[in-house]
């Protein structure tokens, strides 16, 4: 594997107290050589905050997404942004974090908490340099990540946390960095990441966010190949060929299905050996292959696993759905590698149909698995990583 790397994003909002809509909106977006990530910070709260922080972070993300300068941006925010009539001004704060997978980061602030970066348990000093755009103060950086780093964008609520209850003039960014520095560089995923500071921050507000306070982070990983094999072929003959191209690329094996597992079994000359422990009675128990990182039953694992990542991908940073992943069956096994240790899937499906997943409500020629496989698809685009599948 090359250098290159992957950027692990996530966000998590608490909306001020009282208020339906959050004032603060993240864009995150995965390009085939890049991320971004936008956050913005509506002026004020409520309605008028989450429609201002809507518009300037779609914006800024599909403007840079189709190549326009930071100047064309900034001036398009600004003149198209509303008017506050009680403030008289018409702006969001924002902050744009982009890097790309060759590790080059360009950071982009305006009037909102600087990002936090941090590498091990250190904290990195980010040097900026400011310019003047449409009558902005822009603060700008170009620097390169590391495996391992890990970026903070927030919301003014982050820093004000706890002002007025737990702390006299709230969190600030030097307490947040900290924080940070002492944590963050342990946490295995942006996920975990982002709610252990959300928690924090909703903690210091004594669960009564006096602002809106939004969190989004990133960490940069190494790419993670993953290969999941599930069903036989159509022709058997070309069992061999399934085999040897599942087992070809770098990086993690699944094999799902009773069926598969023996072909894959036969086709490396290995034995299959079955756990007899029930972890989960709704989930089969898992079986061993040599070479082979995970191996599971079929349509009932796969199932259980779809829901699974539906449900942590719905909400990635509250910590019910991060616990459905530690869980010790074969679905939550599936579930923490697609999500935590794989930024590349393979897909190697079978197409032979197989007479105990039909349910007759369905055309005959589509099997119950295939239909989860097309689920599991989706959602692991939905979650940004780079998908292929082959068919047999």
């Amino acid at each position: 594997m090359s250098d290159r790397v992957y950027v692990d994003a996530t966000y998590k909002s608490l909306n001020k107290l009282d208020e339906e809509l959050c004032g603060d909106r993240v864009e995150i977006h995965q390009g085939k050589d890049y991320a971004i990530v936008v956050l913005s910070d509506g002026l004020g709260s409520g309605v008028k905050a989450n429609i201002l922080a809507t518009l300037t972070s779609k914006i800024i993300s599909t403007m840079i997404q189709n190549g326009a300068t930071l100047e064309d941006t900034v001036d398009t925010i600004v003149h198209t942004l509303p008017v506050c009539k009680v403030r008289g001004v018409a702006y969001s704060t924002f902050g744009i974090l982009r890097i790309g997978y060759d590790r080059q980061a360009y950071l982009v602030e305006f009037d909102c908490p600087g990002c936090i970066m941090v590498r091990g348990n250190r904290l990195i000093p980010i040097e900026y340099t400011t310019r003047e755009i449409a009558g902005k103060v822009i603060r700008e950086a170009r620097f390169t990540v590391e495996v391992g780093d890990v970026l903070a964008l927030m919301s003014d609520g982050v820093v004000y946390a706890g002002i007025g209850e737990l702390l006299n003039l709230g969190w600030d960014w030097d307490n947040v960095a900290k924080y940070m520095a002492e944590h963050a560089g342990s946490v295995s995923t942006s996920a975990r990441i982002t709610s252990m500071l959300s928690r924090a921050c909703d903690d210091l507000y004594d669960h009564k966010p006096g602002d809106d306070t939004t969190v989004a982070t990133v960490k940069i990983i190494p790419q993670k190949v993953v290969s999941l094999f599930s069903g036989p072929p159509v022709d058997p003959a070309d069992d061999a060929r399934l085999v040897q191209d599942f087992m070809a690329p770098e990086g993690m094996k699944i094999v799902c299905g009773g069926s598969s597992a023996n072909l894959a079994a036969r086709e490396l000359h290995r034995e299959i050996t079955t756990e007899l422990d029930y972890e989960n009675p709704d989930v089969p128990p898992i079986a061993k292959i040599k070479g082979i990182d995970l191996v599971t039953e079929g349509v009932l694992t796969l199932r259980k696993t779809v829901e699974i990542i539906r449900a942590y991908l719905a909400n990635p940073t509250e910590k019910i759905n991060i616990d459905l992943i530690d869980e010790n069956h074969g679905a939550a096994m599936m579930a923490k590698i697609l999500m935590e240790d794989c930024t590349h899937l393979h897909l190697f499906i079978g197409k032979a149909i197989n007479p105990a997943h039909q349910n007759p409500n369905l055309p005959v020629d589509l099997s119950i698995k295939l239909h989860i496989l097309e689920e599991l698809y989706k959602l692991m685009k939905q979650a940004g990583k780079v998908v292929t599948r082959k068919f047999y």
